[in-house]
């Protein structure tokens, strides 16, 4: 199994952690976003993966090579073949929930300030693309914040590791970046402290990453 990510991609972060989690190996290959216009938009990369975006994971199967990218998508592949420990409630409408809170970073935020937006805010029509972030990032984690108040134990459904955190942590750490003051988020903060309490997560992240710089 080979993973394709970015050190900073909060997306392929989310993978890592998943991975971790599951206690599943693989090979790691960094694919640059910045760097001669990004590597991403390479032939190469963009024969295996047409929407030039990471994460990407290949495995082998049946002696062929099959790729999957998107990174809910890697992780209910990832759920489904690797079934311990459960990364989804029991629960019907838990299970939903997780998803939910999911699909607030994955559909209503990360899209919003990823760097090809960011670029085209900034370079092609003259707009301030770090207010623009700010405003959705926070709509997003306040919407998360009123939904999780809900389910949230431990973790932000229950006391068990979901989706959710997988989501919510890389998110945090982008918003960070972003200069979101985070203290009027005070359970999404401590959701946060409680899963980088966990190896899977402290290994899984973006300064321990073979690409990340030897500055960080």
């Amino acid at each position: 199994m080979r993973l394709y990510g970015y050190w900073r991609s909060s997306s392929s972060w989310r993978v890592r952690a998943a991975l971790a989690l599951k206690g599943v190996s693989y090979d790691y290959v960094g694919v640059h976003l910045i760097e001669d216009g990004g590597e991403q938009h390479s032939e190469v990369y963009r024969a295996q993966n047409p929407m030039e975006q990471v994460p990407m994971l290949e495995v082998e199967r049946a002696g062929r090579t099959l790729r999957l990218a998107q990174s809910m998508a890697i992780l209910e592949f990832i759920e489904e073949s690797y079934r311990e420990p459960a990364l989804l409630p029991s629960d019907l409408l838990l299970r939903g929930r997780a998803r939910q809170l999911a699909e607030i970073v994955n559909s209503g935020i990360q899209p919003l300030q990823n760097l090809s937006v960011i670029n085209m805010l900034r370079d092609d029509l003259g707009v301030d693309a770090k207010s623009w972030c700010q405003q959705w990032i926070v709509r997003g984690l306040s919407a998360y914040e009123a939904l999780a108040a809900e389910t949230a134990g431990t973790y932000s459904v229950g006391d068990r590791v979901s989706f959710a955190d997988l989501c919510l942590v890389p998110q945090l750490y982008n918003a960070r970046r972003f200069d979101i003051d985070l203290n009027e988020f005070a359970l999404l903060t401590r959701i946060e402290a409680a899963c980088l309490q966990l190896d899977a997560f402290v290994g899984s992240h973006p300064d321990k990453q073979p690409d990340a710089p030897k500055t960080q």
